[in-house]
């Protein structure tokens, strides 16, 4: 109201705005960490645009408001609500209260009533407060202290000196008993106190009863009061040098009072004062002051000193704006613990902060981050995803390099799987070398000689194809290892069911037709594998057409691993090649199923069935293992799947046969003198 200057065009205000003073308030937050306050405000214009300042700067600075009671002016009103507020002073978490408003209001009451059962809170307020203080309105207990800001002053030496050396005796008719007691004692002056005073000799310096109500240097309110009798002297001054330019120099001629001319003077009146500060009385050149910080410390009950611990500056860099000495703050007697005020416990690194549902952003959970990202800093409001080639440490703090990893012949499994490819193709070639050697004997004859031959063969390239899964992939490998797998199993499979077929119609058909004994004779059931052959070349055509493999970076089966694999491209190309393998051993397994017990010593349906038993086994096991595993493993199944197949192929069908040849010689060579008397079908020839 009184910045109108229409009606109150002869106010002036010495003191600047306190436009920067929650700046500081809440720079000193920020320093100590405290993001949660509790503030007590008086209702009047003052405070309301004090609030409004306060609430957003701190909101700009993450930090939060526990409470806010705004103390009304109105005495009847206050007097049905002070309990609330020492209600919330006493039960909210926050150990940080700051207080603004003017101390003649019914705020100052609630100060009086706090002194008597104490809050142990840490106060932040203005120096005008402190007075109240040191009045003993504001107890404070050692563990907690009291942080005042007051505009910068500049050091008056000559006010010091002044007090100082200020005796009784020196201004007795000023200085009466009266006012010394009230000074020292703060209330009216009993019998007892009056012979304390009466004790004091007339040349004892009040320095010392000074310092138990006010300090010896200037204050706030006293430094204003001084620079405004400077405003007031100069304008005076340059309004007689005025007159007397204009007047006569007629000593007779007096100047005049004029009030305009003085109004004049005293607006735009600037100087610097005899402490060094500018004063500028326009209030739109006038700048935001410094404040300094001062902490109360308490020596004895009756003894309480205001430190000087910091100064802010809003015109320095954000960084440097407040300056605090903190080993000069005491906390806690013995301890230079800093008190905390916060409405949630600090998230560390590896954890970010979850927001309590409808409560203040100061209050939160603090739950880990997610797996393979990390928060490195405190109190982190999103996690950081680690990039692909690196992964989270077990605290979740950093990220650490991947290592770049296969299913290498170096490793155990590796290792293990190629040994038992080459052994299992060095066995298989062994029985091949076994019946070519054997290639007249009955039992050879008998099997399809041919046949044999072939099966053998597309087993041993069965086992050899199991070691381009091993190593390091790249595009060519990739591409060999699903089409050869393909083919080279076609071969094997389309050729038991043509070595089924062959049993079938050659010991089924007791009296075959013409057309039948030409089937036999031309070896028809034997065109089965080219046909199968190309039937798994076109899938896999189409496959590599489409969507052909490619090498794949797997980050996610193996903590702390990059597996390098192949990807299968088109899942469903890879799973048509599967379903045609299996199409061809289940129809084997049924034509040799059905034939199984042919009664004839040659007769090997039996075996054929066997074989496809164990074939389809684990490939049908194959499938959900698969499904379930992920990166190397995923490899090694395929591995050890090709090499169990190939391995109960060659097992069930050609192990005795060389059972025969080698422990039961008896057996092939009475087949000889049999087969003299009893040629076999043409078929077996």
């Amino acid at each position: 109201m009184l910045n109108d200057r229409d009606r109150f065009q002869y106010v002036y205000q010495m003191a600047t705005k306190d436009t920067s003073l929650t700046l500081a308030m809440v720079s000193l937050m920020v320093h100590y960490t405290w993001n949660w306050v509790g503030l007590v405000i008086s209702d009047d214009d003052q405070g309301i645009q004090f609030l409004s300042d306060l609430r957003e700067k701190m909101q700009r600075n993450g930090i939060c408001s526990a409470f806010v009671n705004v103390v009304p002016v109105n005495n009847q009103f206050y007097l049905r609500r002070h309990g609330i507020y020492y209600e919330h002073i006493m039960t909210s978490s926050a150990n940080v209260i700051i207080i603004y408003g003017d101390t003649s209001s019914t705020l100052d009451e609630t100060i009086r009533m706090w002194q008597y059962v104490g809050t142990g809170k840490i106060w932040v307020t203005t120096t005008q407060w402190y007075d109240i203080s040191s009045k003993k309105y504001l107890s404070l207990d050692p563990f907690h202290r009291t942080f005042t800001l007051s505009q910068h002053c500049g050091d008056n030496y000559g006010f010091k000196k002044f007090i100082q050396t200020l005796k009784s005796s020196k201004y007795l008719e000023d200085i009466s008993l009266e006012m010394l007691g009230w000074m020292y004692f703060n209330c009216s002056v009993s019998e007892s106190k009056w012979k304390t005073l009466y004790n004091f000799s007339s040349n004892t310096s009040l320095e010392l009863l000074t310092q138990h109500t006010f300090d010896v240097a200037m204050s706030e309110e006293s430094y204003h009061i001084y620079n405004a009798a400077y405003v007031v002297a100069y304008s005076l001054h340059e309004l007689l040098l005025q007159q007397v330019d204009i007047a006569n120099m007629d000593i007779d001629n007096r100047p005049q009072s004029d009030c305009w001319k003085l109004n004049y003077l005293l607006k735009d009146m600037q100087f610097t004062n005899p402490v060094g500060d500018l004063v500028d009385m326009n209030q739109k050149r006038k700048l935001d002051p410094d404040f300094d910080i001062f902490n109360s410390w308490d020596f004895q009950e009756s003894l309480q000193v205001k430190v000087k611990t910091g100064r802010f500056s809003p015109y320095l860099p954000q960084e440097q704006q407040l300056q605090l000495l903190d080993d000069m703050v005491e906390w806690t007697p013995g301890s230079g613990q800093i008190p905390s005020s916060v409405c949630s416990a600090t998230c560390t690194p590896g954890f970010r902060k979850s927001q309590q549902e409808g409560k203040a952003p100061c209050c939160f959970d603090c739950i880990p981050c997610p797996e393979n990202e990390i928060s490195n800093d405190t109190n982190m409001e999103q996690c950081l995803k680690c990039p692909e080639d690196q992964y989270a440490n077990t605290e979740q703090t950093h990220c650490l390099q991947r290592t770049i990893t296969f299913l290498a012949y170096e490793e155990p499994l590796g290792m293990v799987l190629a040994c038992l490819a080459l052994c299992f193709c060095a066995l298989t070639s062994l029985v091949l070398g076994v019946f070519v050697k054997h290639h007249d004997t009955p039992i050879v004859r008998a099997n399809n000689r041919a046949l044999s031959y072939i099966l053998l063969i597309s087993l041993d390239f069965c086992f050899l194809c199991s070691l381009l899964f091993l190593g390091h992939p790249n595009t060519a490998t990739c591409i060999l290892q699903q089409t050869t797998f393909g083919v080279v199993f076609s071969v094997a499979v389309s050729t038991i069911l043509a070595k089924t077929i062959t049993v079938v119609l050659a010991f089924k058909l007791t009296t075959p037709t013409k057309r039948m004994r030409w089937l036999l004779v031309s070896g028809a059931p034997n065109f089965i594998i080219p046909i199968c052959i190309l039937i798994q070349l076109i899938l896999c055509g189409v496959w590599l057409g489409t969507s052909p493999p490619f090498i794949e970076a797997d980050s996610h089966s193996e903590h702390g691993h990059i597996i390098i694999v192949c990807n299968k491209g088109s899942v469903s190309a890879f799973y048509c090649v599967l379903g045609f393998l299996g199409s061809l051993a289940l129809g084997s397994f049924t034509i040799a199923f059905f034939a199984r017990k042919l009664p004839d010593k040659y007769n090997e349906a039996k075996f054929l069935t066997f074989s496809m038993l164990v074939f389809c086994s684990v490939w049908v096991t194959f499938l959900p293992v698969y499904h379930s595993t992920k990166g190397k493993v995923m490899v090694a199944v395929e591995v050890f799947s090709i090499l169990a197949s190939s391995a109960g192929l060659l097992g069930c069908i050609f192990v005795p046969k060389c059972y025969i040849i080698f422990l039961r010689p008896e057996r092939n060579l009475f087949r000889m003198h049999c087969e003299k008397r009893n040629p076999l079908p043409v078929s077996f020839k």
